[in-house]
């Protein structure tokens, strides 16, 4: 058997896959509040305890850096090993993936219904992937944090490569985007693109915007805003055309996404196509589709044509960092 996971700052997905039957669906799946538990050998307990079987390989996607099989999550207080972990639970193989690395394998098994063709583009040249083009892609995933990782064209296949790209500095690109990155600095000494581009990034920007005198803040909205998560309040409240500061902060958040995502376009050479990852992408699919995005995605100088050219997805499953670590497990034996 093996057990596949996506250990992400605000979700845990677990899964039993039986390795002789490739390609099936997990036999048995969960998922965990990552934050009620102190770390993950206590998540594995308790799933493991529901469904006792011998596991031969297990992966697992970590959103964190991952050096010499030890991970220090990002946005949880958790350490990861991989030898403790094979140690405690008689695991004989233990692997662990960046979370964008396991969503980049994940991308290699999805199918076509798994994503929602923002731009075409002009890659033609199809490889053995349903949706997939010879050279290089690139991920972007925004939810708890920003992952960004590089798939890169070895001529035959694609090699997912892990980095922290959503952790370089942000580069604002008008004078509304520099004073929110001055705004920010009162904040955090330096302005990763994470700190605009995930769900606590888009409730920055609406401080920023209500702060600043960019709107005003019904009362029903700052009982909402502390009564329940405010991503998700200031997300639903702006798709339905509610108040002006949330359709605002929606629109900054998604013009700034669309920015990076090309920049990350440029120093891949992403020419296989540009892929949107993340809990946030499916749920205002709607706003996406609306041009900010892509606008600011192709506002590249010189360069803009080339990006019309490039072919950008949104990931619609969100178990595709499950599945990528599944496959990861069961091909690397």
């Amino acid at each position: 058997m093996i057990l596949a996971g996506d250990i992400g700052g605000t979700k845990t997905f677990l899964a039993l896959f039986d390795e002789e039957k490739k390609g099936t669906p997990a036999v048995h799946q969960a998922v965990f509040p990552s934050h009620h538990y102190p770390d993950l050998n206590g998540v594995l307990k308790e799933f493991l305890s529901r469904r006792p079987v011998s596991i031969q390989r297990a992966a697992f996607g970590v959103a964190g850096p991952v050096v010499q099989g030890r991970c220090e999550t990002t946005n949880l207080p958790w350490i990861v090993d991989a030898a403790g972990l094979a140690r405690e639970f008689e695991i004989a193989s233990v692997v662990l993936l960046n979370d964008l690395e396991a969503t980049a394998y994940g991308t290699l098994v999805l199918t076509e219904n798994d994503f929602f063709v923002l731009n075409p583009g002009a890659a033609t040249e199809k490889v053995s992937s349903e949706t997939g083009t010879r050279g290089n892609r690139a991920i972007i995933s925004a939810g708890t944090g920003l992952g960004e990782v590089v798939l890169f064209w070895n001529g035959s296949r694609h090699q997912p490569s892990a980095s922290e790209g959503g952790h370089c500095d942000f580069a604002p690109c008008n004078p509304l985007q520099i004073a929110l990155l001055e705004y920010l600095w009162k904040d955090y000494p330096t302005i990763s693109y994470e700190r605009i581009l995930s769900g606590p990034g888009l409730f920055n920007i609406y401080r920023f915007l209500r702060d600043t005198g960019q709107g005003d803040e019904p009362p029903w909205l700052s009982e909402r805003l502390a009564m329940e998560d405010p991503p998700a309040v200031i997300s639903e409240v702006a798709l339905a055309g509610g108040a002006d500061l949330c359709v605002n902060a929606l629109d900054l958040f998604v013009s700034v996404y669309g920015a990076e995502a090309g920049n990350l376009a440029l120093k891949a050479l992403a020419t296989g196509g540009i892929y949107v990852g993340g809990g946030i992408a499916p749920k205002i699919l709607q706003k996406l589709r609306d041009g900010t995005f892509m606008k600011a995605f192709v506002d590249k100088g010189r360069f803009s044509e080339m990006m019309t050219q490039i072919p950008v997805r949104i990931i619609l499953n969100e178990k595709a960092a499950l599945l990528g670590a599944a496959e990861y497990a069961s091909s690397h034996r």
